[in-house]
């Protein structure tokens, strides 16, 4: 198949991730949400428990609540003091993506992907979605929470990628001018959501993209 990328932002609770995995499972291509990090701190020589203690220091310490520090493409080196700053976390991050966009098709859930790759022509961009009711309904399956702490746990989550994508990007996280598709995961269903990514990627790609 040709060599496309599908990114793949999503709210908590509209089943975004087991979208990209069945995706990615019904075309035999990677799929890459935790083990990017992984992949980040081979080729950087961070390990990779620091790539996750920082993600946690993030979530509490109000860091993204700075100015954005748009990304640039600017990449510090092991020399430097900042190497193994957050910003710089990100920029790592950012060019093992863009590696992957080079060298294989594949899904990547979330990490601002559409916007590092915004100028790769192989890329398709993706955000999914959904009412309130649904997104309670489906993160009810998987967390022990319920009612209002159900409800704020959701929030604290998609606040913090909100706010994790406007630090890094300087746009909305929930702004469908960021995306080539947006799907709406309660009136499609997962199945469904899977057919319309592929059927946008032979309109947007050519009848031949994954053969």
């Amino acid at each position: 198949m040709k060599k496309i990328v599908i990114t793949i932002a999503r709210q908590y609770g509209s089943g975004g991730r087991t979208v990209g995995e069945m995706l990615a499972n019904e075309l035999g291509i990677h799929y890459y949400d935790k083990e990017l990090t992984k992949l980040v701190s081979e080729e950087s020589g961070i390990s990779e428990g620091l790539f996750l203690e920082t993600d946690e220091k993030l979530r509490k310490k109000g860091f993204l609540k700075a100015v954005p520090n748009i990304y640039d493409e600017t990449v510090l080196g092991p020399s430097d003091s900042a190497y193994t700053s957050p910003d710089n976390l990100f920029a790592l991050q950012a060019n093992t993506i863009k590696r992957l966009a080079k060298t294989e098709p594949c899904v990547i859930i979330g990490r601002a992907a559409d916007f590092v790759l915004k100028d790769y022509d192989n890329v398709l961009s993706v955000f999914v979605h959904a009412p309130h009711d649904f997104l309670m309904e489906q993160a009810g399956k998987v967390q022990p929470f319920k009612g209002k702490e159900l409800e704020k746990f959701c929030a604290r989550e998609d606040k913090y990628r909100s706010d994790y994508y406007y630090h890094h990007t300087g746009h909305l996280w929930t702004d469908a001018m960021n995306y080539d598709l947006c799907l709406d995961s309660s009136k499609l269903g997962f199945e469904k959501c899977v057919e319309a990514i592929k059927a946008h990627c032979k309109v947007r790609f050519g009848e031949d993209v994954f053969n």
